[in-house]
């Protein structure tokens, strides 16, 4: 993006599950759950400052079904109940945007994406420029030469010809596409035994999903069965993918204006979470603790691990050193129910490595094959001589002997040392 979008909206449910996942389980004195509240502010405050638009929204799923569920009862059916410590966040969430003076919508009845796409519509209209700040590759559809997306992970920015490098077909194409591959994470079924390859050959053949289902006959083999046994629920996956853009909103384009925050309610909130940095920033104090961490703070390089050349480097440097540190990144803190995304390594302070193994996101490059990697590392991580310090091990070592490697070697664990140290503490 080669200029500042004038409107930016953001994606508030997708802000809130990746907070939720990727920030540790804080609580308050109370025990009240403030992780996510505090990550997906965090995240928001980075992108209003960086960007500073001209308007902004904060949308949010509503509580309750939507009409895809009417049209489909299966529709997101194999997702889990929301976690109680999640749902517990989302109204002193929703309070802090309000005081923020940030513009927030929950429109019953659909889903954040319809609304966001609404707007993104209205604003093409007006010749508005749109950042769209989302992890959802549903999305990619919505993008013009007015929107564009930002992935909330990384950062990156995805344009049209964004678009067409990371999925192999234009936005106005990104539709027939979801509806041939489905959604798993959604329950929407596609074509049976069709994936990204098989769905952009075809469009880049036919054109249009409608061409492809009025010449299934043409498709020949196992791939073409599976095609025209299909062919019934197509036109049903497709209208559940598709993001409806034009609700009627009682908020629209132009009078999405942020106002004055309400210090004084801001503050009260950030005492009640005990976010003491952000209400030590409110109220123009620095706390000594603060000014000692800041003078300790030494540049971090971090190299990100896509090669096996890479990776070979950095196991022989594991291999030879006294202690490294660990750590997984996983889609859950249920150690149990949680997906290995990427391992991140350390030997000395200010050097780390981050080996990233299944991140599904707009924007990610090709990773190497987890399982391959993980039979590489095998030996450095069930080596008992090979001494490893982490925060709460016994996590990772779930995490590992779900793959069926045991952990072996834990010299120093930060949270049990920090229990030791204050076992009164609310959080370690």
């Amino acid at each position: 993006m080669t200029q500042k979008p004038q409107l930016i909206l953001v994606d508030g449910s997708s802000y809130l599950f990746r907070a939720f996942h990727a920030m540790p389980p804080l609580t308050n004195s109370k025990g009240q759950p403030t992780g996510a509240v505090y990550g997906v502010v965090n995240m928001l405050k980075s992108l209003l400052d960086e960007y500073q638009p001209q308007q902004v929204a904060m949308v949010f799923d509503a509580k309750g079904k939507t009409f895809r569920n009417d049209l489909y009862p299966e529709y997101k059916a194999n997702r889990p109940p929301m976690p109680e410590d999640l749902r517990s966040q989302i109204a002193p969430l929703h309070e802090i945007i309000e005081a923020m003076g940030i513009p927030m919508i929950v429109h019953a009845g659909v889903e954040a994406d319809d609304v966001i796409g609404t707007l993104a519509q209205q604003a093409t209209e007006q010749q508005v420029s749109v950042l769209i700040s989302t992890g959802d590759k549903d999305m990619a559809q919505l993008v013009n030469a007015q929107v564009t997306l930002i992935n909330t992970m990384n950062q990156s920015i995805m344009g049209p010809e964004g678009v067409v490098e990371k999925f192999g077909v234009k936005p106005e194409q990104i539709i027939d596409y979801l509806t041939l591959v489905g959604d798993t994470s959604d329950n929407v079924p596609g074509v049976p035994k069709v994936g990204p390859k098989t769905a952009v050959k075809w469009l880049d053949k036919f054109g249009s999903l409608d061409e492809i289902m009025a010449r299934a006959d043409e498709v020949g083999g196992k791939v073409g069965e599976h095609l025209r046994g299909a062919l019934e629920h197509l036109p049903l996956s497709k209208d559940l993918v598709t993001i409806r853009c034009s609700l009627e909103l009682e908020q629209k384009v132009g009078e999405l204006l942020p106002t004055e925050p309400d210090w004084e309610k801001l503050q009260q909130l950030y005492r009640d979470m005990e976010f003491k940095r952000w209400l030590s920033d409110l109220l123009g104090e620095e706390s000594e603790a603060e000014e000692v961490a800041a003078d300790k703070l030494q540049p971090l390089e971090v190299e990100t691990i896509f090669t096996q050349q890479q990776l070979d480097g950095w196991v022989d440097e594991l291999k030879q050193s006294e202690l490294f540190a660990i750590d997984t990144e996983t889609t859950s803190l249920r150690a149990m129910e949680a997906e290995l995304v990427g391992i991140s390594f350390a030997i000395h302070a200010g050097r780390a490595a981050y080996l990233p193994l299944a991140h599904q996101d707009l924007e990610s490059p090709p990773q190497l094959n987890r399982e391959a990697a993980l039979e590489q590392l095998r030996p450095l991580l069930e080596d008992a001589a090979q001494k490893k310090v982490g925060q709460n091990l016994k996590y990772d070592a779930t995490i590992f002997a779900n793959h069926g490697i045991q952990l072996q070697g834990i010299e120093y664990d930060t949270m049990l040392e920090s229990y030791v140290i204050d076992s009164t503490a609310t959080r370690h």
